[in-house]
């Protein structure tokens, strides 16, 4: 294995990358999860594959997230990537919060750390993008879960999860899948149909909106409501149902590349099945995927030896110097991920390192 990524590929690509390697023109879709802060260990890893390996490329590519992995999407897609995303990270890094905050409070941090990577210019340079065609995933509501007060929405998440226990397409009855789309070009994944699904195309009015519902987890902040362009309602985190991205990416004869930079070698599911560790993603939907997630040795390095997370603000409460100190620590450690990925790709050397996923 590579010391500081591994690469596990699904039984198309594994072939493929074997016998080609891998070359920007082979990827045909990129694929961002779920996982709060997680994702800031991936953000020089973006920086690299987004403004340098990419840089030449001419033929679309469809980049999907939900949640964070939407948040990132949406900084990589712009005209200067690398700006977007330091700006996004710096703000996302600088979050603080009283002991208990309100739904309301977090919204508000999380419109603050939205409009300081987005704006108008970014938003017109996304849609007018030359080859990327973002995509974005978020929930919309059904039942008690579509309401903002805490116990009614507490008893419908639960009874969701219970049901999710015995059969993951229960959640249907609580939650629709909401897939904003690039209009320019309707992505491979736009038919999938494990959910009822809306297709909502993205434009200026809808792009802030969607976002932010994409991040809105339950009871951590409020929802969204009616966003442009939808059928109204609730709209809340795209994690719920797409946690880490378990689509048919791409149809069953596309020998295309998926390519998923991803901070760890699991894929689960959907939120409710963090703690189910018997839910696998179908198999037949990481055909085409590339997974390429930080080593256990590189892990081992890191400050306090694990990346970013959620549970941090509760660890580091009333200390959030030392929680970004911390953070910001863990990504410039992370440097050398997106080092790690240009040599192994452009050496050949992904050929004998990839595995099998």
């Amino acid at each position: 294995m590579s010391k500081n990524l591994i690469f596990r590929a699904g039984k198309k690509a594994l072939p493929r990358i074997k016998s080609e390697g891998l070359c920007p023109e082979n990827v045909k879709i990129v694929a961002g999860a779920a996982g709060g802060p997680k994702w800031l260990i991936l953000s020089h890893l973006d920086r690299i594959i987004f403004s340098s390996w990419f840089k030449m490329r001419t033929g679309p590519l469809f980049i999907i997230g939900s949640s964070a992995g939407a948040w990132r999407f949406g900084a990589v897609s712009q005209k200067d990537p690398i700006t977007a995303i330091e700006r996004l990270q710096t703000a996302y890094i600088s979050q603080a919060y009283t002991s208990k905050p309100t739904p309301e409070a977090v919204t508000l941090e999380g419109n603050r750390i939205l409009n300081t990577f987005l704006d108008d210019t970014g938003i017109r340079e996304i849609l007018d993008h030359p080859y990327i065609r973002l995509n974005l995933l978020a929930v919309r509501c059904r039942g008690p879960v579509a309401s903002e007060k805490r116990i009614p929405l507490t008893f419908g998440l639960a009874i969701a999860a219970l049901c999710n226990m015995m059969h993951r397409s229960f959640l249907k009855f609580f939650f629709e899948r909401v897939l904003f789309y690039d209009p320019r070009q309707i992505p491979p994944f736009f038919d999938m149909d494990e959910f009822p699904i809306q297709q909502i195309p993205l434009d200026r009015h809808n792009m802030r909106h969607a976002l932010l519902a994409s991040g809105s987890i339950p009871l951590v902040m409020s929802g969204v409501r009616d966003i442009p362009g939808t059928s109204g309602g609730i709209y809340r985190d795209g994690g719920v149902t797409d946690y880490h991205l378990d689509i048919p990416f791409l149809k069953k004869e596309d020998d295309g590349i998926v390519l998923f930079p991803h901070y760890t070698n699991r894929i689960i599911p959907g939120w409710f099945d963090k703690k189910l560790i018997w839910r696998k993603p179908n198999p037949s939907n990481m055909d085409n995927v590339l997974l390429v997630s930080p080593s256990r040795e590189f892990i081992s390095t890191l400050p306090r030896h694990s990346i970013p997370d959620r549970t941090d603000f509760r660890l580091f409460q009333g200390r959030d110097r030392e929680r970004i100190a911390y953070w910001n620590a863990a990504v410039k450690k992370s440097e050398s991920l997106g080092e790690a990925f240009l040599e192994t790709v452009h050496s050949g050397k992904i050929r004998e390192l990839v595995k099998p996923m």
